[in-house]
């Protein structure tokens, strides 16, 4: 009876064994081969392209700047360094920081609407100081934040195949106006963070820096 017992007992870890032997191996497979599949299409799924390179290069330009101009207070908006009377400071006649945000805003839509080939918004002028009936803070962030809207739509349009054409409307390749806008858009954040400086107000990018 004990004999039998061993019998049956050691044939049972057999028959585990083999099976462990046998399934494990095959679960472990399969995990690795959905891990390796799932591994690679997050690599393909975050592969860059042009039109996600150039998008980034905006949204990094648009934070700045939407940053910049919500940090303005309302009654400082209209803030230009010709009212402070600088000794020696040649600011006659320059832009107030109202107008140094639509500027970039309506710039915006100059430089990149010939890319997706929308209509420019009404009131732009030809001065480029943006729609002159913009005149509160709410109003003009709203202006600026549709502007960058454009841009993201425009880096949508770029492709390895289009980025060295021209569009209808332009003498210069998709890529260079779509990285052009970006480019002026850093010119008049420069300008505009002194105008903040200039209000005793330290630039949000600064400011964990200096607290």
């Amino acid at each position: 009876m004990k004999r039998i017992r061993l019998v049956l007992f050691m044939t049972a870890a057999i028959t585990g064994t083999l099976l462990a032997v046998l399934i494990v191996p095959r679960v472990g497979f399969r995990h690795a081969t959905a891990t390796a599949a799932a591994t690679g299409l997050q690599a393909q799924q975050s592969a860059p392209t042009l039109a996600s390179v150039v998008d980034r290069d905006i949204r990094a330009v648009e934070k700045q700047i939407v940053d910049v101009a919500e940090a303005m207070p309302e009654d400082k908006f209209n803030f230009s360094p010709e009212t402070l009377n600088i000794p020696g400071g040649d600011y006659k006649g320059v832009r107030s920081f109202a107008v140094e945000v639509k500027h970039v805003a309506a710039s915006n839509w100059f430089i990149w609407s010939p890319l997706t080939g929308e209509k420019l918004p009404e009131g732009l002028g030809d001065d480029g100081n943006g729609p002159a009936n913009k005149k509160t803070k709410a109003e003009i962030i709203k202006f600026l934040k549709d502007s960058f809207a454009l841009g993201h739509r425009a880096a949508a349009t770029l492709t390895t195949e289009n980025m060295l054409q021209a569009p209808v409307t332009s003498k210069s390749t998709r890529l260079r106006l779509a990285e052009f806008g970006v480019a002026h858009a850093y010119n008049h954040y420069g300008q505009m963070i002194e105008y903040l400086r200039m209000n005793g107000i330290v630039p949000p990018a600064s400011r964990a820096k200096s607290e």
